[in-house]
């Protein structure tokens, strides 16, 4: 698509002096080739100053419209974007979506054949291209700065930036060396854009960057229409294939710490009749595509992906994000759950936490050489952990760990919708330091528990603690309860988990003697004994639901017939929009947000029919019935 009126490096060099109304050009192209009437929040500021020449660094959330505040620039001026981006599949997520608003952008990354990169770089050297995305790796290779040098270049923008820092969760070596693009393209203003870093990461990213009077953009790291909610683990397997059957057909992804257990997860899902994949980096090449593919085609329903491999998958319709496993710090968690909800419509992220989980990582951690980085992780870890073992709202836990400091809760996370009963838990107590100390402080959750529940099973039997007063005093209570209780002491201190050749022991701290004794009052949280987290929720607004249904099935059909993914085509929240304004003119298709020139062009029609058909429906429905009088009356 022809772009008129791009921004001269003259015009750009003035822009602040003059006070020519850039921002004019850009809010255009944000009409016309997306379709969205306004800038979002912080977006115009950051555009404005790109479009000025300055560096910048720009902090935004997931699905608040970071990748636009760069790709509107793009559009703007009259040479090549360079754009690099650590995932390949991202990458092509991201030129596909591009190409289907009318934009000449492509990639170059180490899955294409020579003869295929050959292509893209005539492209770019003969300025068909507006936007090129790279992998830091490409960039710092000899071939492609030789490449580079035929093209211009005016504009750099670096994604995924916290991986330039080693207190970013997903640090990469290759990254540090893109300090140098300030000085192969001193006239190109760079941007370097994430979604999670904290102080100390931004510093790093300014500092390793280069970057010269940057301004710098740190929005809101909330996420409002995401609800966070922890399970505690009972029956893990049992508790997530509940969850993802009450999500009833909506698109997720399950996180979790091994491949084995991706593999193990996906197979369970599968028989109880969901359609769901393993994906991680062992998977051979075409399979992993082909599982990536079928995702966002929503020809498959669940994705389980290990958490050191990132799905980098655009895909804005995810309504759910579980965590099997915990994560290894608060901004790996707040990057794999805000995958969900990238529409702005209603999700969930749900953890399913066991304190095991947290005491594995720190061992983990704990047989790494001393250093800096092993003290940065540990910091980390200590930090997720809070979140897990948190009494108050969620996202005030999250929200001031970014340094976005508020006091109000959220009235969307389980903590707010559910708040913790507390009951006068000392006898519980006692019953369960007293086993433990009974038992030597030389077994386990599990081991404790079956005794106290007074089981019936031979190692019980063959070490004689069937003998023991404890034996069978906590019988009337369940596992999961005594479970509860259990990890609620080892938060408070009373106890801890030492591990050993046997796995993790319990063993009482100095803090246990005055429980024991009976010399301290002691308050508990009631267990939470459920499997699923609430999931009932009011809608964003009152839309036609059936239409919803309806526009939803015709864009699979298109998606399918133009072999692309179907939130391509139109996202979740457009459709839903439709199915709020039923527009059946251009000029009122066009008022909806996500529509575009290109995509009006491409696909409305065939929309725009369809509501016709629905809205006629309705008013014959609607209207009396007639009875005729019969002949002759």
């Amino acid at each position: 698509m022809p772009m008129a009126d791009s921004i001269s490096s003259e015009e750009r060099c003035g822009a602040e002096e003059q006070k020519i109304p850039v921002i004019s050009t850009a809010l255009s192209r944000l009409q016309q080739v997306f379709g969205y009437q306004n800038f979002r929040q912080g977006q115009e500021e950051v555009i404005r100053s790109a479009l000025e020449g300055r560096d910048s660094l720009v902090v935004m959330a997931t699905g608040s419209g970071k990748s636009l505040c760069y790709q509107i620039p793009a559009l703007c001026f009259p040479g090549l974007t360079l754009v690099i981006s650590p995932l390949i599949s991202l990458m092509k997520d991201q030129v596909d979506q591009l190409c289907a608003n009318g934009v000449a952008a492509d990639y170059l990354n180490s899955a294409q054949s020579f003869e295929q990169q050959q292509q893209v770089q005539n492209k770019a050297i003969s300025g068909q291209l507006k936007l090129l995305y790279l992998s830091p790796e490409k960039v710092m290779t000899n071939g492609f700065f030789h490449f580079i040098s035929q093209c211009r270049v005016d504009f750099i923008a670096i994604d995924e930036a916290h991986c330039i820092s080693q207190w970013g969760h997903d640090f990469r070596p290759e990254y540090t060396r893109l300090g140098g693009l300030k000085a192969c393209f001193a006239n190109a203003p760079v941007m370097a854009l994430t979604a999670t870093a904290d102080s100390s990461t931004r510093q790093d990213i300014l500092r390793h960057l280069n970057l010269q009077r940057p301004y710098i953009y740190v929005g809101s790291f909330d996420r409002p229409n995401i609800r966070y909610t922890l399970v505690e683990k009972f029956k893990p397997m049992e508790q997530l294939c509940r969850f993802v059957a009450a999500q009833k057909g909506k698109s997720g992804i399950v996180y979790c710490n091994s491949r084995s257990k991706a593999e193990r997860i996906a197979e369970t899902l599968r028989k109880q009749g969901i359609a769901a994949a393993a994906y991680h980096a062992g998977l051979e090449n075409g399979l992993r595509e082909r599982v990536q593919q079928d995702f966002q085609r929503d020809n498959l329903q669940v994705v389980v992906a290990t958490i050191a491999f990132g799905m980098g998958i655009n895909k804005s319709n995810v309504r759910f994000v579980a965590h099997f496993d915990l994560s290894r710090s608060i901004e790996a968690y707040y990057q794999e759950s805000g995958r969900a909800g990238r529409d702005d419509l209603a999700a969930e992220a749900v953890l399913f936490y066991d304190p095991a989980d947290y005491a594995w990582l720190q061992r983990m951690i704990a047989e790494k050489e001393e250093s800096p980085q092993r003290r940065i992780e540990q910091y980390k870890l200590e930090a997720i952990g809070e979140f897990a073992e948190s009494q108050t709202c969620r996202r005030l836990v999250l929200l001031n760990y970014f340094g976005e400091n508020r006091q109000t809760p959220c009235n969307n996370c389980d903590i707010c919708l559910d708040p913790p009963k507390k009951y006068d838990g000392l006898l519980d107590a006692q019953k369960i330091l007293s086993a433990i100390y009974r038992l030597g402080q030389r077994y386990g959750i599990q081991y404790v528990i079956a005794v106290l529940r007074g089981l019936q099973n031979q190692k019980i039997r063959e070490n004689r603690h069937d003998s023991l007063s404890v034996y069978g005093i906590g019988r009337d209570k369940s596992k999961e309860y005594w479970q509860s209780v259990i990890r609620q002491l080892i938060h408070l201190g009373f106890i801890r988990q030492v591990f050993g050749d046997v796995g993790a022991v319990l063993q009482l701290t100095e803090s246990a003697r005055p429980v024991l004794r009976g010399e301290v009052a002691l308050s508990l949280a009631t267990p939470r004994l459920s499997s699923l987290p609430v999931l009932h929720r009011a809608q964003k607004y009152d839309y036609d639901k059936d239409l919803f249904a309806r526009l939803r099935f015709l864009r699979k059909q298109i998606a399918d017939k133009e072999n692309i993914p179907p939130y391509i085509v139109f996202s979740d929240a457009t459709l839903q929009e439709m199915s709020l304004h039923q527009p059946t003119s251009k000029s009122e298709m066009l008022q909806i947000n996500g529509v575009g020139a290109i995509k009006w062009e491409r696909f409305a029609q065939p929309f725009m029919s369809l509501i016709r058909q629905h809205k006629s429906a309705r008013t014959e429905a609607k209207q009396p019935l007639r009875l005729e009088a019969p002949e002759g009356s």
